[in-house]
C-alpha cells in the first residue's frame, strides 16, 4: 500500500470515524472503500465518443406513428412531461 496524507472537513471525519466504529474497521478502510466505490462508478461511463457512437446508432431507429414528429416534436415533448 502507498501512504498518503489527505484532509477532510471535520463532519467528514466524525462521520467516517463514527461510520469506522460501527463497522468496526479502519478509517482508512472507509475511505479506501469511498475512493473505490467513485472510481468504479467513473469507469462506468463511457466516453463521449462512445456517446456519440451510441447517440448515432439510435438516430432513426425509432417511430412514434406520427407523420409531424419532427415538426411538433416541442409539442409532443410538453404533452409528455404534463401526463
Amino acid at each position: 500500500m502507498v501512504r498518503t496524507q489527505i484532509q477532510l472537513t471535520q463532519e467528514q471525519a466524525r462521520l467516517a470515524k463514527q461510520l469506522a466504529a460501527e463497522r468496526r474497521v479502519s478509517m482508512a478502510e472507509i475511505i479506501r472503500e469511498a475512493l473505490d466505490g467513485a472510481l468504479r462508478s467513473r469507469a462506468e461511463i463511457p466516453s463521449r465518443d462512445e456517446r456519440v457512437h451510441r447517440a448515432m446508432e439510435a438516430a432513426g431507429r425509432f417511430r412514434s406513428g406520427s407523420a409531424d414528429g419532427s415538426v411538433r416534436h416541442d409539442d409532443y415533448l410538453a404533452d409528455a412531461y404534463q401526463a
